[in-house]
Formats: C-alpha cells, sequence, structure tokens
C-alpha cells in the first residue's frame, strides 16, 4: 500500500489542475506544467487533487507514488517556485550573469558560457570574501534540479581541498592527505 499515493494534494488558491485523457495540465501564477500519465486514475475534488490506481499489480503501486509526488511537485511550482544555490569553492572561481548566459571561470584555460532555458532564471551573487553563489529559480523541479547537476558536473567537489561547485548546504566528505 503506498503511503504516500494516498495522501490528498492541497490545491493552493490561484491554481488550477485539469485533466485530459492522459495528461494533467497545473496552471498557477509562475507557469503551466504538464504531465503524462498512466496506470492510475487523477481526480479533482473539493479542493483537493487524488490519485487512485486501478489494480495491486507491482508497476501499478510504484506509478501510484510517484505521479502523486510529481503533481505536488508541480502544484508547489507554480504556486511558490523552487530555488537551487551553487557555491563556487576555489581560488580564483568566479560567475557572472548577462541575462540568461551564464559565464563561469572554474580554474579552465577558458570560462564556460552556458544558456539556460527560458524558464530558469539565474542570479549571481558575489561578496567580498566569500565564495560566488549561483542562484537558480524555476517553477519546473525538474528542469531547475537538471541544470544545476549539469553546471555542478563542470567541477565536482574533491575531497581533499573542497575545491569545486557544490550546493548550499551540502557536506563534503574530507580525505587526509598523504602522510609523510
Amino acid at each position: 500500500m503506498s503511503r504516500i499515493g494516498n495522501n490528498p494534494v492541497a490545491i493552493p488558491e490561484g491554481v488550477t489542475v485539469e485533466v485530459n485523457d492522459n495528461i494533467v495540465t497545473v496552471k498557477g501564477k509562475l507557469g503551466e506544467l504538464n504531465q503524462e500519465f498512466s496506470n492510475v486514475s487523477i481526480k479533482v475534488e473539493e479542493g483537493n487533487v487524488l490519485v487512485e490506481r486501478s489494480s495491486d499489480k507491482k508497476e501499478d503501486r510504484a506509478k501510484h507514488g510517484l505521479y502523486r509526488a510529481l503533481l505536488a511537485n508541480m502544484i508547489e511550482g507554480v504556486s511558490k517556485g523552487w530555488t537551487k544555490q551553487l557555491e563556487l569553492v576555489g581560488v580564483g572561481y568566479r560567475a557572472t550573469n548577462q541575462g540568461q548566459k551564464l559565464d563561469l571561470a572554474l580554474g579552465f584555460s577558458h570560462n564556460i558560457v552556458l544558456d539556460l532555458a527560458p524558464e530558469v532564471k539565474v542570479e549571481t551573487i558575489t561578496e567580498k570574501g566569500k565564495n560566488p553563489i549561483v542562484k537558480l529559480t524555476s517553477h519546473d523541479k525538474q528542469l531547475v534540479g537538471q541544470v544545476a547537476a549539469k553546471i555542478r558536473a563542470f567541477r565536482k567537489p574533491e575531497p581533499y581541498k573542497g575545491k569545486g561547485v557544490k550546493f548550499v548546504g551540502e557536506q563534503i566528505r574530507r580525505k587526509a592527505g598523504k602522510s609523510a
């Protein structure tokens, strides 16, 4: 029994949920998201969204909780939005942005220029004496996570000095250097 799948998802004010065939559409003040679904039925009643599965097959039970979680993320995204913050740890590591272009200096011979999707808003924060921070905001949780993972993959944090691109609040497992 899926405990997550059985929980109803509350619809906040200003958000509409429509179900047509096998596509659910969520509209809010920050944008609109679509999700295709199968093996479950989605009902909108009295300010809540209910996800019910058609049978007790293993695949149906798995999708029951999955689609409920995706629906909850979509509803929160169009009402509040999602934010990821990346911290650049290292001497000479810098980040600047002009509109949707993110320019990263990560210790390579050239800067990395990344064109971001129009749904993702980017902001760079640089304060003297602190590491630069790249702040990504969007109504789509999957998209903002994918962009953040792509930026982190350019220079992952290494375990000896902790240099690299890491999420704000992420703990890096440190190793001792070679012993003399």
